[in-house]
């Protein structure tokens, strides 16, 4: 009796070591908002380009939520600080690109480890003062963000 018990406690775990990830990806690849890929640069508006360690840009979307528990995920891409080029934009999965439809976009530049305040004007770190608004089907993007004032970089 106890040799049939065994027997089927090692048949039922075999069964759900092999079943469980095909039940867990049910569902799991279902997300509630379309993307988009997009590419771009960002430089200075001369075209020069940013001195920074890293510079990131965050795609904000302007999608109001589905429902109040599935809101629009921001989007975020990293540019190439040697040419200013990007083109793996990230939502929900790596590379899966940004929500379709209209974004805010604000930039992200580190220096040092840190988030540097004085590389870019204020208004393009903040969503709700950034001037770049963006169509995700109008990739590629070219960005031009201005120099912050001198008085500013002196305050910092």
């Amino acid at each position: 009796m106890f040799f049939f018990r065994v027997s089927s406690c090692k048949r039922f775990l075999y069964y759900l070591i092999v079943c469980l990830p095909f039940l867990a990806g049910f569902g799991c690849n279902k997300r509630p908002y379309a993307c988009d890929k997009v590419s771009g640069k960002v430089t200075y508006e001369d075209g020069s380009l940013i001195p920074a360690e890293r510079i990131r840009m965050v795609f904000v979307p302007q999608r109001p939520p589905i429902d109040p528990k599935t809101a629009p995920r921001n989007g975020t891409a990293d540019a190439d600080v040697k040419t200013g080029a990007f083109n793996c934009a990230t939502t929900f999965a790596h590379a899966d690109g940004i929500i379709a439809g209209e974004h805010k976009v604000v930039i992200q530049c580190i220096r040092n480890g840190i988030l540097a305040r004085d590389l870019v004007a204020d208004e393009f770190t903040d969503p709700a003062k950034t001037p770049l608004v963006v169509r995700s089907g109008d990739s590629p993007f070219d960005f031009r963000v201005r120099r912050p004032q001198e008085s500013a970089r002196a305050d910092h």
